[in-house]
């Protein structure tokens, strides 16, 4: 079989019903929907009603836990970094961090940082600086002779300015020490 023998099974593909166009197709006028009622309307929802029985939704038990303040890393591996150095889409003389992976194309976005796994061998010396890395990773690294830089994760509070407490604090105690001389 090529790919440009593929078909659909036959049967597989209908044309769309075109409804509201006139008596003569069969579907004008209420368009197959009956007359009145919420269901001959648009925007009806009825999903979860099942005649005033306790509807399944809240019959099962509530589970599981969403963080809200869980990362979202983007990942890379040992491996792929020593084959992007070798297919010279990286300069191992540089430094690299998530700007220089992402120019490279081993990353489609930052997300909240990357994170250095340990698949793969590396032979290359590199400095690699990453929001995150695990300790296998690091030793790989290490062992090749380089180094990894953890940054802190991207957060919303670091653009925020000092709450006027923490300032007053580092004022009251910058004038203890003066007096304490």
């Amino acid at each position: 079989m090529k790919l440009n023998e593929l078909r659909d099974n036959p049967g597989a593909t209908r044309n769309r019903k075109r409804v509201g166009r006139g008596i003569g197709s069969g579907t004008g006028k209420t368009a197959g929907r009956g007359h009145k009622g919420q269901k001959s309307r648009s925007g009806v929802s009825l999903l979860g009603f099942e005649g005033g029985q306790m509807p399944l939704y809240r019959r099962l038990p509530k589970r599981g836990f969403k963080n809200p303040f869980s990362k979202n890393f983007a990942e890379i591996n040992l491996g792929k970094v020593q084959s992007a150095i070798d297919d010279g889409k990286i300069d191992g003389k540089k430094n690299l961090d998530a700007a220089v992976l992402l120019e490279a194309g081993l990353i489609r976005k930052s997300k909240d940082g990357v994170k250095l796994l340990a698949k793969g061998e590396l032979k290359a010396k590199l400095n690699i600086e990453v929001a995150g890395a695990s300790k296998a990773a690091v030793a790989a690294v290490e062992k090749a002779g380089g180094k990894v830089t953890l940054t802190a994760p991207i957060t919303v509070a670091e653009d925020k300015p000092a709450p006027e407490k923490a300032k007053k604090a580092e004022a009251v105690s910058e004038t203890e020490a003066d007096t304490a001389e």
